[in-house]
Protein backbone atom coordinates (compact mmCIF):
# COMPACT_ATOMS: atom_id res chain seq x y z
CA UNK A 1 0.00 0.00 0.00
CA UNK A 2 1.25 3.55 -0.97
CA UNK A 3 1.82 5.88 1.92
CA UNK A 4 0.31 9.32 2.15
CA UNK A 5 2.92 11.98 1.84
CA UNK A 6 2.31 15.50 3.60
CA UNK A 7 2.18 17.59 0.40
CA UNK A 8 -0.49 14.82 -0.77
CA UNK A 9 -2.08 15.11 2.51
CA UNK A 10 -2.24 19.10 2.42
CA UNK A 11 -3.68 19.19 -1.34
CA UNK A 12 -6.33 17.04 -0.55
CA UNK A 13 -7.45 18.97 2.48
CA UNK A 14 -7.57 21.89 -0.14
CA UNK A 15 -9.48 19.96 -2.25
CA UNK A 16 -11.97 18.43 0.36
CA UNK A 17 -12.40 22.19 1.36
CA UNK A 18 -12.26 23.68 -2.57
CA UNK A 19 -15.14 21.35 -3.31
CA UNK A 20 -17.89 22.11 0.13
CA UNK A 21 -16.75 25.89 -1.37
CA UNK A 22 -17.44 25.55 -4.89
CA UNK A 23 -20.72 23.45 -4.11
CA UNK A 24 -22.02 26.83 -1.80
CA UNK A 25 -21.22 29.82 -4.77
CA UNK A 26 -22.78 27.38 -7.30
CA UNK A 27 -25.63 25.96 -5.68
CA UNK A 28 -28.07 29.49 -6.27
CA UNK A 29 -27.31 28.87 -9.93
CA UNK A 30 -27.71 25.39 -9.75
CA UNK A 31 -31.35 26.05 -7.91
CA UNK A 32 -32.60 28.01 -10.89
CA UNK A 33 -32.01 24.63 -12.90
CA UNK A 34 -33.15 22.87 -10.77
CA UNK A 35 -36.39 24.33 -10.23
CA UNK A 36 -36.95 24.63 -13.48
CA UNK A 37 -37.30 21.07 -13.77
CA UNK A 38 -38.95 20.40 -10.78
CA UNK A 39 -36.59 17.83 -9.18
CA UNK A 40 -34.21 18.68 -6.42
CA UNK A 41 -30.33 19.44 -6.57
CA UNK A 42 -27.86 17.60 -8.36
CA UNK A 43 -25.95 19.78 -9.97
CA UNK A 44 -23.73 21.45 -7.33
CA UNK A 45 -23.13 17.82 -5.69
CA UNK A 46 -21.40 16.83 -8.95
CA UNK A 47 -19.31 19.55 -9.06
CA UNK A 48 -18.01 19.14 -5.83
CA UNK A 49 -17.29 15.98 -6.86
CA UNK A 50 -14.98 17.01 -8.88
CA UNK A 51 -12.31 17.86 -6.27
CA UNK A 52 -12.53 14.28 -4.96
CA UNK A 53 -12.04 13.10 -8.54
CA UNK A 54 -9.08 14.84 -9.27
CA UNK A 55 -6.38 14.00 -6.16
CA UNK A 56 -7.54 10.24 -6.57
CA UNK A 57 -6.76 10.00 -9.72
CA UNK A 58 -3.59 12.22 -9.66
CA UNK A 59 -2.10 10.50 -6.54
CA UNK A 60 -3.52 7.07 -7.96
CA UNK A 61 -4.11 5.57 -4.04
CA UNK A 62 -6.92 3.25 -3.69
CA UNK A 63 -9.10 5.05 -0.55
CA UNK A 64 -7.84 8.44 -1.30
CA UNK A 65 -11.74 9.38 -2.48
CA UNK A 66 -13.26 7.77 0.32
CA UNK A 67 -10.53 9.12 2.86
CA UNK A 68 -11.35 12.61 0.99
CA UNK A 69 -15.42 12.11 1.40
CA UNK A 70 -15.26 11.24 5.15
CA UNK A 71 -13.16 14.62 5.82
CA UNK A 72 -15.65 16.51 3.50
CA UNK A 73 -18.82 15.46 5.54
CA UNK A 74 -17.05 16.21 8.34
CA UNK A 75 -16.32 19.40 7.23
CA UNK A 76 -19.84 19.89 6.10
CA UNK A 77 -21.34 18.56 9.67
CA UNK A 78 -19.11 21.22 11.08
CA UNK A 79 -19.58 23.64 8.80
CA UNK A 80 -23.63 23.52 8.98
CA UNK A 81 -24.22 22.91 5.27
CA UNK A 82 -26.21 19.47 5.57
CA UNK A 83 -28.66 20.84 3.09
CA UNK A 84 -31.78 18.49 2.70
CA UNK A 85 -30.31 15.27 4.34
CA UNK A 86 -29.50 16.77 7.92
CA UNK A 87 -27.83 14.25 10.50
CA UNK A 88 -27.61 11.82 7.21
CA UNK A 89 -25.27 13.71 4.92
CA UNK A 90 -22.38 11.63 5.86
CA UNK A 91 -23.86 9.19 4.23
CA UNK A 92 -24.17 11.60 1.31
CA UNK A 93 -20.86 12.07 1.42
CA UNK A 94 -19.27 8.73 1.67
CA UNK A 95 -20.94 6.94 -0.92
CA UNK A 96 -20.07 8.79 -3.71
CA UNK A 97 -16.46 8.92 -2.49
CA UNK A 98 -16.59 5.02 -1.89
CA UNK A 99 -17.55 4.70 -5.98
CA UNK A 100 -15.31 6.97 -7.31
CA UNK A 101 -12.73 5.06 -5.77
CA UNK A 102 -14.05 1.80 -7.39
CA UNK A 103 -14.47 3.09 -10.40
CA UNK A 104 -10.90 4.78 -10.37
CA UNK A 105 -9.31 1.35 -9.70
CA UNK A 106 -11.34 -0.82 -12.39
CA UNK A 107 -10.16 1.68 -15.28
CA UNK A 108 -6.53 1.78 -14.15
CA UNK A 109 -4.98 0.19 -16.85
CA UNK A 110 -7.05 1.81 -19.55
CA UNK A 111 -5.48 2.94 -22.38
CA UNK A 112 -6.83 6.84 -21.24
CA UNK A 113 -6.82 7.83 -17.76
CA UNK A 114 -9.96 10.09 -18.93
CA UNK A 115 -12.08 7.34 -19.63
CA UNK A 116 -11.62 6.17 -15.52
CA UNK A 117 -12.12 9.84 -14.67
CA UNK A 118 -15.60 10.33 -16.91
CA UNK A 119 -16.86 6.73 -15.55
CA UNK A 120 -16.07 8.12 -11.80
CA UNK A 121 -17.30 11.23 -12.38
CA UNK A 122 -21.09 9.87 -14.04
CA UNK A 123 -21.08 7.20 -11.21
CA UNK A 124 -20.49 8.99 -8.13
CA UNK A 125 -22.76 11.88 -8.96
CA UNK A 126 -25.33 8.77 -10.22
CA UNK A 127 -24.77 7.47 -7.13
CA UNK A 128 -24.93 11.16 -4.81
CA UNK A 129 -28.63 11.48 -6.66
CA UNK A 130 -29.93 7.65 -5.85
CA UNK A 131 -28.71 8.06 -2.02
CA UNK A 132 -30.36 11.07 -1.16
CA UNK A 133 -33.64 10.04 -3.00
CA UNK A 134 -33.34 7.20 -1.14
CA UNK A 135 -33.10 8.94 2.32
CA UNK A 136 -34.99 12.08 1.52
CA UNK A 137 -36.55 12.52 -1.34
CA UNK A 138 -38.49 8.94 -2.61
CA UNK A 139 -38.87 10.44 -6.30
CA UNK A 140 -40.37 8.02 -8.32
CA UNK A 141 -40.83 7.71 -12.48
CA UNK A 142 -40.25 10.51 -14.68
CA UNK A 143 -39.26 13.03 -11.72
CA UNK A 144 -36.04 10.27 -10.51
CA UNK A 145 -35.44 9.42 -14.37
CA UNK A 146 -34.76 13.29 -15.00
CA UNK A 147 -33.25 13.49 -11.63
CA UNK A 148 -30.24 10.75 -12.13
CA UNK A 149 -30.05 12.56 -16.38
CA UNK A 150 -29.18 15.50 -14.70
CA UNK A 151 -26.43 13.91 -11.95
CA UNK A 152 -25.37 11.73 -15.01
CA UNK A 153 -24.99 15.00 -17.27
CA UNK A 154 -22.93 17.07 -14.77
CA UNK A 155 -20.90 14.33 -13.65
CA UNK A 156 -19.71 14.01 -17.37
CA UNK A 157 -18.97 17.91 -17.82
CA UNK A 158 -17.33 18.32 -14.44
CA UNK A 159 -15.04 14.93 -16.07
CA UNK A 160 -13.95 17.26 -18.60
CA UNK A 161 -11.90 19.92 -16.46
CA UNK A 162 -10.90 17.10 -13.37
CA UNK A 163 -9.78 15.48 -16.37
CA UNK A 164 -7.17 18.16 -17.53
CA UNK A 165 -6.50 19.25 -14.13
CA UNK A 166 -5.39 15.51 -12.87
CA UNK A 167 -3.06 15.65 -15.89
CA UNK A 168 -1.80 18.26 -15.21
CA UNK A 169 -1.09 17.61 -11.08
CA UNK A 170 -0.12 13.87 -12.30
CA UNK A 171 2.80 15.37 -14.88
CA UNK A 172 3.92 17.35 -11.81
CA UNK A 173 4.47 14.82 -9.59
CA UNK A 174 6.13 12.82 -12.11
CA UNK A 175 8.22 15.46 -12.95
CA UNK A 176 9.38 16.15 -9.43
CA UNK A 177 9.38 12.53 -8.61
CA UNK A 178 11.86 11.94 -10.64
CA UNK A 179 13.94 15.16 -9.77
CA UNK A 180 13.77 13.32 -6.46
CA UNK A 181 15.17 10.22 -7.66
CA UNK A 182 17.80 11.66 -9.81
CA UNK A 183 19.10 14.04 -6.87
CA UNK A 184 19.34 11.10 -4.36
Amino acid sequence: MKRIKLGQMIFMALCCDCGLIAKKLISPFADLITESLHIPGGIATGISLMFIIVPAASFRIFGCATLMSVIQSVLALSFGMVGSMGALAPIGYIIPGIVIDLCLFLFRRSASPSSGILAASIAASVSAALTADILVFRLYGIALCVYIAVAATTGAVCSLPASVLAGRISSYISDRTLKEDVLS
